[in-house]
């Protein structure tokens, strides 16, 4: 049975800094491309970062570019995101997913291509 399972959620203040992790088992790591999603109060899942499985390979959207950086290590099956110069905008259930691996980079931003999915965990960016 795959799981995958975040933690590393919080509240932080405007600026301040927290590392999402996100550990997967029931699958072969690196046979799947990894990406982080973020869900906020009334608005849809979208896309926030990904990593293929060579992580030199990575795909960030506009708004988190500098800031956020993901990266994975697969001797632990553990992807994850470090989130630097946190926004209030920030705030959001952020979620990992698993896609396989032969996805084109740019296609790993669209959600329904994802075959595995976490709980999630919880941001929240105070002003």
């Amino acid at each position: 049975q795959v799981q995958l399972v975040e933690s590393g959620g919080g509240l932080v203040q405007a600026g301040g800094s927290l590392r999402l992790s996100c550990a997967a088992s029931g699958l072969t790591f690196m046979s799947y491309a990894m990406g982080w999603f973020r869900q906020a109060p009334g608005k849809e899942r979208e896309f926030v970062a990904a990593i293929k499985w060579s992580d030199s390979i990575t795909h960030y959207t506009d708004s988190v570019k500098g800031r956020f950086t993901i990266s994975r290590d697969n001797a632990k099956n553990t992807v994850y995101l470090q989130m630097n110069s946190l926004k209030p905008e920030d705030t959001a259930v952020y979620y990992c997913g698993a896609v396989r691996a032969g996805t084109p980079l740019l296609n790993l931003s669209i959600g329904v291509l994802y075959n595995y999915w976490g709980q999630g965990t919880s941001v929240a960016v105070s002003s």
